[in-house]
């Protein structure tokens, strides 16, 4: 904060000159020079640099086992360092404590990738992914303290489901035995199962923005998934039956959905729970909705449209602007494609495609209106919808 924004304050009649000196002075004693953590930054570059030079050159002159000890020791020694120091590095500063722990868990999850490159092993992704999960995924519970932590673990737990869910059919990964499509189609619904007890948590914790984050993510994942399932819908995507990624697997993702979305609002009580609750719910009921409108355009995109509608609906009701904003966005584009996709024709002449830019900037104009018409206000403290 600047001397003459605290000026600016006093004069305005904001603030006392008492206050403003104090203000003066704790921005005085508390002043970080930008060019000098920026210098500060650039050494430690440079010496992490030179380290992974010298270690890179030397690679395969360095013995297997000896790599692995090393790596193996710089986890436990940060680990260690995480646990019996977590609370100082937090008053530091919090992102100091989610630096560190996004780094152990990092190196804890390319422990293994070096584990097989030594020993010459190889697995399905899955496998030392879901171990993982087990040996680190409480650690980033126990002391996630913002996004990062929260996005590594529901980002590993949905690649790990997927890779789990996909490897029978060799759709993403390579074949392997199949696991059964009931089972595989159970394990991707479990990232979702973070948000309810994210909700669950976060009165009960002194890291409120963690577990909001958490929450936030996990949720994302189900509006993803049932705005993916529209986009396949209106192309006809959704053929076979009894398969993790087909029709009975999208019922049993819908129903997982409901049921997070119940005990979202069982676990939060009050207007953003229940909203919350309702996103989650939706969005299992899209996902549901859209094998019946498969393969039939318009109806997929209108809902598609009707999902984000009422994402922009709950964004209203807890006054969350950005998330309004957003839903807005994605119904105009979404309604651009689908001009697009049933006027197609038109883009071949000049005429046309006149026409078809000024419907892009009507919709475009359109949705902005709605945006700073119907939008909170920006002093309006955003929540989780």
């Amino acid at each position: 904060m600047s001397n003459r924004k605290i000026a600016a304050w006093r004069d305005a009649g904001l603030i006392d000159s008492a206050t403003a000196q104090r203000l003066v002075a704790y921005e005085a004693e508390h002043a970080r020079p930008l060019a000098l953590w920026a210098v500060f930054g650039l050494g430690a570059l440079a010496i992490g640099l030179g380290i992974i030079s010298v270690v890179a050159a030397n690679w395969e002159e360095i013995p297997g086992q000896l790599r692995l000890a090393v790596h193996l020791a710089l986890l436990i020694g940060l680990s260690a360092t995480l646990a019996l120091r977590e609370g100082e590095l937090a008053r530091i500063s919090p992102w100091v404590s989610e630096a560190l722990l996004f780094v152990i868990a990092v190196l804890g999850l390319t422990f293994f990738g070096h584990l097989g490159q030594v020993y010459q092993t190889s697995s399905p992704l899955w496998k030392p992914l879901a171990t993982w999960l087990i040996l680190f995924g409480p650690m980033l519970l126990i002391f996630g303290r913002s996004w990062p932590a929260a996005a590594l673990l529901i980002g590993a737990s949905i690649y790990c489901a997927w890779d789990f869910a996909a490897a029978d059919s060799g759709a993403l990964f390579e074949r392997e035995e199949r696991p059964g499509w009931l089972l595989a189609a159970i394990a991707t619904t479990l990232p979702g199962l973070f948000a309810p007890f994210a909700a669950w948590m976060r009165d009960r914790s002194g890291r409120h923005d963690f577990w909001r984050q958490l929450e936030l993510v996990a949720i994302t994942y189900a509006v993803g998934g049932a705005t993916l399932s529209c986009i396949v819908a209106s192309f006809g995507g959704f053929d076979s039956d009894y398969d993790p990624l087909g029709s009975a697997g999208q019922l049993v993702r819908a129903v997982a959905a409901l049921g997070f979305g119940l005990l979202l609002v069982l676990a939060k009580p009050g207007l953003s729970g229940r909203v919350s609750g309702l996103v989650m719910a939706g969005s299992g009921l899209t996902i549901a909705l859209a094998l019946g409108v498969n393969d039939i355009d318009l109806l997929a995109a209108g809902l598609f449209m009707a999902l984000w509608v009422g994402i922009a609906a709950a964004a209203l009701a807890i006054d969350a602007r950005g998330a309004f904003q957003l839903a807005v966005a994605v119904v105009a584009l979404r309604l651009i494609i689908l001009s697009f996709e049933l006027a197609s024709d038109l883009l071949l002449s000049g005429f046309g495609l006149i026409l078809s830019g000024l419907m892009i900037l009507a919709v475009a104009w359109g949705a902005v209106r709605v945006s700073q018409v119907y939008a909170p206000g920006r002093e309006t403290q955003e929540q989780t919808p």
